[in-house]
């Protein structure tokens, strides 16, 4: 089920949210497992085949969590060793037989000539980030840091849903004592209001603008596997799939925050404005704020972290970076995507300790300032190539096109520029340059943030007659319901 879709928005939210306010009046713990039920109804809404893969999961992990719990102190070291080492392995594996079994039997077979037959295995929805949401419980587990470990409060912290699917990946401590608060019961018509309009917020962002945008990158990505891109049609190409992907995320970002804050759970932000940032290290602070804390916390560091010298810091920089790209998908473009942030990152930091260190004083504003955002914004785009083309060879052959540089298939036989300068597409790229780089986010507006927005979310008539018409006027984008591209990973 989508949150972009008629059935979500007039059938099943509705109805969820209704009965939980209802049993939440009587008993918390019924709310929480209508909550659950409706949860693995959701998930299960797509195959429902997998839901018994989901719920093996989190009974298999519920299962070595709480042992490691119960058992702190009475068990010796190389036994807490040995149990987290099978949860571990059992997520790892998960991991590995449905979204890296083709992937490895066919590297296997191009490396040693042989002919395995591939597996046929389709990929469960949202596996990596429910998989990563309970790694977290365990080594937290492991560390004796975990202090709610109540099967039904598990159960909702895993299967969530308006998290489930794309996101954020969440983390016990901030959520599952929600659970446990009265405030979660009582309906809260403050709460709804924000939830409906940051709803709305999200909606506009992935039926109006996102889907606009996947018109034109889907072109152009298309054409790229066949002839060699004029250089103009490549550049936009990246950039109307560096919107498309932005609005698309931040959409589905601000859809989930909207849907939990109606049941007045709030959900950590996951998204801030990413493209202004002035540096890549800033970049990973803004986008996808909880696989960034997470691949800290329980990669870089578990790898030594800055422990070990400089060069071990820029090793663990760049192995992070290539396992988060891994992360996302199984194929060597996303190997490259990972790869080329971990490039960037390492010449980030050692960009700042070379500040750091010089002995004259170098003005400079967080690296100079909009000529560091430029560039970040621009070294941000073609990484984002390998991430959108279907194969490696096509991606390098249309970054070429992007760098005027010669290409290995032929050139476009009739000449013709598929984006000329009168397209549309040109107009909505610098109309989206310009909201990206200067306009306030979603949770400045709506008073989520530190920040101080130019706009401000207020209760009154005005912002509610503006949410009904962002709502209606999403609602007539809605003739073809496209999924999330964060669905796949």
């Amino acid at each position: 089920m989508l949150f972009n879709s008629f059935v979500f928005i007039f059938a099943y939210l509705p109805a969820v949210v209704l009965i939980f306010f209802i049993l939440g009046r009587y008993k918390k713990q019924w709310a929480l497992g209508w909550l659950l039920i409706a949860s693995l109804f959701f998930y299960g809404w797509w195959n429902p085949n997998y839901v018994p893969v989901l719920l093996a999961s989190i009974c298999f992990n519920y299962s070595i969590g709480r042992y490691l719990i119960s058992l702190h102190g009475q068990l010796r070291l190389w036994q807490r060793r040995v149990v987290f080492i099978i949860g571990i392995s059992g997520n790892l594996g998960l991991l590995t037989l449905y979204k890296y079994g083709n992937f490895l039997v066919s590297n296997v077979n191009t490396l040693l000539g042989s002919a395995c037959p591939l597996p046929i295995i389709t990929l469960p929805l949202g596996i990596s980030f429910f998989t990563f949401t309970q790694i977290a419980f365990l080594v937290d587990a492991y560390r004796n840091e975990v202090r709610e470990s109540r099967i039904i409060h598990y159960g909702l912290f895993v299967t969530y849903f308006p998290h489930l699917i794309a996101g954020p990946i969440l983390h016990h401590k901030e959520m599952m004592p929600q659970f446990s608060k009265q405030e979660t019961f009582v309906i809260n018509w403050q709460y709804c209001a924000t939830g409906i309009t940051l709803f709305a917020l999200g909606l506009f962002k992935k039926v109006v603008v996102a889907d606009s945008m996947a018109q034109f990158a889907n072109t152009i990505f298309s054409a790229a596997q066949q002839v060699h891109l004029h250089s103009s049609d490549a550049w936009g190409g990246a950039l109307a799939y560096t919107f498309q992907l932005y609005f698309d995320f931040s959409g589905y970002t601000d859809m989930a925050l909207g849907i939990s804050g109606i049941f007045g759970i709030r959900l950590p932000l996951n998204f801030n404005s990413p493209y202004k940032s002035l540096n890549i290290i800033e970049f990973w602070h803004r986008w996808h704020m909880t696989l960034s804390r997470f691949l800290r916390d329980y990669l870089y560091i578990a790898l030594g972290g800055n422990r070990n010298g400089k060069f071990r810091r820029y090793i663990n920089l760049l192995l992070t970076m290539v396992l988060g790209g891994l992360w996302h998908g199984a194929g060597w473009t996303y190997v490259i995507w990972g790869f080329l942030h971990g490039i960037y990152l390492m010449i980030n930091h050692g960009w700042r300790n070379l500040l750091k260190n010089h002995t004259m004083q170098i003005p400079c504003a967080r690296e100079f300032g909009v000529l560091g955002g430029g560039l970040t914004f621009a070294v941000v785009v073609l990484a984002w190539v390998f991430f959108r083309a279907n194969n490696v060879h096509t991606a390098l052959d249309f970054v070429s096109s992007m760098l005027l540089l010669p290409g290995t298939v032929p050139d476009n036989p009739s000449g013709e520029i598929l984006f000329s300068l009168h397209s549309p597409v040109w107009r909505w790229i610098i109309c989206l340059l310009i909201v990206s780089w200067w306009a306030p986010n979603s949770q400045e507006i709506m008073n989520l943030s530190e920040h101080e927005g130019i706009l401000r979310w207020q209760p009154n008539r005005t912002w509610m007659l503006l949410t009904i018409l962002i709502l209606l006027y999403s609602l007539t984008h809605m003739e073809i319901v496209s999924e999330f591209l964060y669905f796949q990973f």
